[in-house]
């Protein structure tokens, strides 16, 4: 799925796909860093656009999920939708139900398939983890995770480096 969001980025302007991937759900940090590393981009300026694609959709995510949530329950598909959402949240979220912002950082930071800013946000809006502390949580994280991945894509581009040779 990655590859064909890739794939459909191809037109746009290169700083801008890199955005564009790491403000997406499916990919965020975890897509971007690579992607921008593989364009050629320096490893500065390949965390850079990726962390703030990254936190685009946090602050209409806070502010806007729990509204249109209980709006859009109204309506069965978005209702069965929403349960889900939030059930499958809930169900990997453990951390955050017991340690609040903090635990918030440590899941948001983890470059894990479901783990990120987008579900961070879904999980703040669920523990009801108060706007600033949610915010504040949720860069943190991101920057972490930004941190891990850009190390693992440095190390996995030498290991590919040093395979080539």
């Amino acid at each position: 799925m990655i590859e064909q969001i890739t794939n459909s980025l191809v037109g746009f302007n290169k700083e801008a796909a890199v955005i564009i991937l790491a403000a997406l759900p499916v990919s965020e940090l975890r897509g971007a860093i690579p992607l921008a590393l593989a364009i050629g981009f320096p490893p500065l300026k390949a965390y850079s656009l990726s962390f703030i694609g990254n936190l685009i959709p946090v602050l209409p995510l806070l502010f806007l999920l729990q509204p249109v949530s209980n709006g859009l329950r109204h309506i069965r598909i978005f209702r069965k939708f929403f349960d889900w959402l939030f059930e499958r949240t809930r169900k990997k979220a453990a951390l955050i139900e017991k340690f609040e912002a903090l635990g918030l950082i440590l899941f948001v930071a983890i470059p894990l398939p479901v783990t990120g800013a987008w579900t961070g946000c879904v999980a703040a809006t669920l523990f009801k983890i108060r706007f600033r502390y949610a915010f504040i949580a949720i860069i943190v994280g991101v920057a972490v995770a930004g941190l891990v991945v850009m190390g693992l894509s440095l190390v996995g581009k030498e290991i590919l480096a040093a395979a080539r040779s």
